[in-house]
């Protein structure tokens, strides 16, 4: 996990990275990642040299998740006067994308196998390696027939040198603390994913890069937690909260937390309930509790109804759940509400319009309408999906979900998506540092 500091250089294709240079006319083609070794979430320079000016070739990256899928992307480009081809000026013809993207090799990779959805989930261990390769003239299909003119590997990292990952079984609470190099204090996060349960840690792993002490905090699903989610027990994450509050390394009074989906919902609720809490991401969730019910002290707040009969199903045979809930502006929903007119800290809402697993837009509208005007940030998207993640997390608006009998539809428009996530992210970390405190971004 802990790596070198020296400066990343650029990869050149050469004998030394196990692909030979191709001359074309006179000049010897090669491609560039710069930096080669970076964080997920930052930006990189790709750029081709040697071809012959106007020389249309195709660039293609792919890469192998844990499980051996491959996702891979590619775009037509043709050079310039000067032989280059630079994805920040020029923009791609067609393949992927069309147009100026810079990281667009990166952003619209695509799963060779139907309803795979790209995650990190060793962040400490290693990088993905995204392999990126040049072909001569047009490869709507790469064989064994295509010219290769240059190739080379690009590291992404979930952690920065020096993050710490430290497995979290206390009391209860079950999950991982990803802490930044140096004595702190640091501002502190608990990161929460939704339906599929488990531990995920690629957000956390970013955040604890750019300076934040973060907990990674499973709630189901994981270890010797419940197999399938009954009930929020509010109590199991205000013991998460107090316990990561505690580590000597962490800044208070106060912390953050960030969810997406059902991690959205807790997260409100521990807005709602929690005095340590006192800034919350909340990324295309509901402000009712569905599913299942709430409890905290006495408590219980019920889950809107649902309806399987209402469930969509599209050609392939995955689920479009958007129409199974209640219509929560019913009077009968009312009492499945999360009450966020008490919330005392501040709310940032993440909404993808093109969600197809919640309404998250009218969800957000209903509980801001109930908020003071100072509490929240709203922050739609047109065309952005549920899964809505930091910007290196290509679309995925259909896959495999643990406990789920077929695949979910998530939703989204790839270009407009991966514009949502850039700007949506740099937005979480803005409003994370405004409301916790500066955090130190580790520079890779």
């Amino acid at each position: 996990m802990v790596r070198g500091g020296s400066e990343p250089v650029p990869v050149v294709l050469g004998l030394a990275s196990g692909f030979p240079a191709v001359p074309c006319g006179s000049t010897m083609v090669e491609v560039t990642v710069t930096p080669q070794s970076s964080l997920a979430d930052r930006a990189v320079q790709v750029v081709v040299r040697g071809l012959s000016p106007s020389q249309l070739v195709t660039l293609r990256a792919w890469l192998t998740d844990e499980h051996g899928e491959r996702f891979q992307a590619r775009a037509f480009y043709r050079a310039d006067e000067a032989g280059e081809v630079d994805a920040a000026r020029h923009a791609a013809l067609g393949g992927n994308y069309a147009g100026v993207w810079p990281m667009g090799l990166f952003w619209f990779l695509q799963p060779d196998n139907l309803f795979r959805r790209l995650v990190k989930r060793d962040v400490a261990g290693s990088p993905f390696l995204v392999h990126l390769e040049v072909f001569e003239g047009l490869c709507l299909v790469t064989g064994p027939q295509d010219k290769l003119l240059a190739a080379c590997t690009a590291e992404r990292w979930y952690v920065g040198p020096g993050v710490q990952r430290v497995p979290i079984r206390e009391g209860r609470v079950r999950g991982a603390l990803l802490l930044p190099p140096g004595p702190g204090p640091f501002p502190a996060v608990i990161d929460l994913f939704g339906g599929a349960g488990g531990l995920i840690e690629f957000r956390a792993g970013l955040l604890a890069s750019r300076g934040f002490a973060v907990l990674a905090l499973a709630f189901f699903a994981y270890d010797d937690l419940p197999r399938t989610l009954t009930q929020l027990d509010l109590e199991y994450f205000e013991e998460a909260a107090n316990l990561l509050l505690q580590h000597p390394k962490v800044r208070g009074p106060g912390l953050g937390v960030i969810g997406v989906s059902k991690g959205a919902e807790v997260a409100l609720a521990m807005a709602t309930f929690l005095p340590q809490v006192v800034a919350t991401v909340w990324i295309n969730g509901t402000a009712f509790l569905h599913g299942n019910p709430l409890s905290y002290k006495g408590l219980r707040i019920p889950p809107i109804p649902y309806y399987t009969e209402r469930m969509l199903f599209t050609e392939l045979g995955a689920m479009d759940n958007s129409a199974i809930f209640a219509d929560p502006r019913d009077p009968a929903c009312s009492a499945s509400a999360i009450p966020v007119e008490k919330i005392q800290g501040k709310v940032l809402f993440v909404v993808g319009e093109d969600d197809r697993s919640f309404n998250s837009k009218l969800f957000a509208q209903l509980a801001t309408a109930r908020m003071r005007q100072d509490a929240y940030r709203l922050l739609s998207y047109p065309g952005a999906g549920h899964l809505i993640e930091p910007p290196g997390s290509p679309l995925c608006s259909v896959s495999v979900l643990r406990g789920s009998p077929r695949p979910v539809v998530w939703g989204g428009e790839s270009q407009a998506h991966a514009k949502a996530q850039e700007h949506s992210w740099q937005e979480i970390v803005q409003f994370l540092e405004l409301h916790l405190g500066p955090a130190a971004s580790i520079k890779l």
